[in-house]
């Protein structure tokens, strides 16, 4: 994607807020099913209430268990359902076959809006196309950029990895490092792969993939561990998700290691550790931002006939750097589960 078409896509996301917030008068409320109980509700989050018709939005993403991103996609999410009185369901899966029947699921319960991670895309085709037949809108967030329009989807709110990867691989070829090491942490991701893939695009190091289980910590750290003792050139650690940077940390420090860690996406404990100097900086995509735009964007297409992009441009959460520069800034946002 050109720089142009970046600006013009960053400009629109403000405004699809601002347009959503113009119908509103105060009350709130909130309501999920499915995956963890939301007990998160919109923190620092208007509480305003649209006075249009109820509506049902269902939020189908493959998180996987104890992965503190999807915290912050929901609480985005559920910002925008409160505002646009929405009721939210949502509902995940990392295997790719389930999620595609917790999109069937939300099909038979005939809502009014899908939004959706395509981090496998062919194994939601299908069910995506049922949705279309049953006249749901879908949309796209985080996961499948390069698919989005190709599945049909109405739009999509994410980052572009393979950029977003091609930008950390130019960051460590600034600060001078050498040899690093990819951590995949789903092997079928094609946004994690497209992430170590731009790192390798642009690293004039040298850049090995190591996967691992991201479900079962433990395992990750030891695989970790393992592969910095056996190679001490590695000079630099790359994560593709907050807790397996922090993971990391202890790896780094089991194996006798002076490799220094760079990680993708954000958390309370990410942003202390870039404080204090234990993680050197993330990327961040803003994924309370893709919760809200996708879930306030069926609000937007039912209520008013808007598609952000025009249904053929993506809407670009990042990527940004958040390093001990700036990370004070964002560091309160983090701290009350939105950034």
């Amino acid at each position: 994607m050109d720089r142009s078409t970046y600006s013009r896509s960053r400009r629109m996301a403000p405004f699809v807020a601002v347009a959503a917030a113009a119908a509103l008068t105060l009350a709130g409320c909130s309501s999920s099913s499915g995956g963890k109980k939301s007990t998160e509700d919109s923190s620092g989050a208007s509480a305003g209430k649209a006075s249009t018709p109820r509506m049902t939005v269902a939020l189908v993403t493959h998180q996987a268990p104890g992965d503190t991103f999807w915290d912050i996609v929901r609480k985005g999410a559920q910002a925008a359902a409160d505002k646009d009185n929405i009721k939210l369901i949502y509902s995940a899966d990392p295997n790719a076959g389930n999620q595609s029947n917790l999109v069937q699921n939300a099909i038979d319960q005939k809502v009014d809006g899908i939004a959706v991670t395509l981090a496998k895309p062919d194994a939601l085709k299908d069910v995506i196309g049922k949705a279309k037949t049953a006249n749901i809108p879908v949309v796209g967030l985080n996961s499948g950029l390069s698919d989005w329009k190709k599945l049909g989807l109405l739009e999509f709110f994410g980052q572009d990895e393979t950029v977003a990867g091609q930008a950390l691989g130019n960051k460590l070829n600034s600060i001078g490092a050498k040899k690093a090491v990819c951590v995949i942490q789903e092997q079928g991701n094609i946004g994690l792969t497209q992430r170590c893939d731009g790192v390798k695009k642009t690293f004039t190091g040298t850049v090995e993939t190591l996967n691992v289980n991201g479900t079962d910590m433990p395992s990750v750290k030891s695989t970790i561990t393992a592969k910095l003792t056996q190679d001490k050139a590695i000079d630099y650690v790359v994560t593709l998700g907050a807790p397996f940077a922090l993971t990391a940390v202890q790896s780094v420090s089991d194996a006798g290691s002076k490799a220094k860690i760079a990680t993708f996406d954000l958390n309370k404990d990410l942003t202390t550790a870039i404080s204090k100097g234990t993680i050197q900086f993330a990327v961040d995509q803003q994924p309370y931002l893709q919760g809200y735009l996708a879930v306030d964007s069926l609000w937007l297409y039912k209520n008013n006939g808007n598609y952000s992009g025009g249904g053929e441009q993506p809407v670009l959460t990042g990527p940004a750097f958040v390093d001990k520069t700036n990370v004070a800034a964002v560091a309160k946002y983090a701290a009350n589960g939105t950034r």
